[in-house]
């Protein structure tokens, strides 16, 4: 398994929480290892979460994970160095279900 990426100093930013409940359902759950809590986000289309990371990384997969019955259908990942526009890298379909998902598992060309 790869190690993660996120550490203290990974930025994040999301479009939007439920509610603007953030104590609840705010992005600082999305990585707390916590299974019993969640960022959710409002309804609607084009939810999104953006990290940056405080130095240049390469990444070789991505896991995912959704509640079921909440899972996003057609999902983008798109990256670039902080100076630049961000481009699009990959497409991906996750299943509707709780499972962890590992999204893709290779190197991504460059950005």
């Amino acid at each position: 398994m790869a190690d993660s990426l996120i550490c203290s100093n990974t930025q994040s930013r999301v479009s939007s929480v439920l509610n603007r409940d953030v104590k609840q359902f705010g992005k600082k759950f999305m990585f707390d290892c916590n299974e019993e809590t969640c960022w959710n986000s409002d309804q609607g289309e084009s939810q999104w979460v953006l990290l940056e990371f405080p130095q240049p990384v390469k990444l070789s997969e991505l896991r995912i994970q959704f509640q079921g019955g909440f899972s996003g259908k057609s999902c983008k990942l798109e990256g670039s160095s902080k100076e630049a526009n961000l481009k699009h890298m990959l497409d991906f379909y996750p299943e509707d279900n709780n499972s962890l998902q590992i999204s893709f598992s290779k190197v991504l060309p460059d950005s």
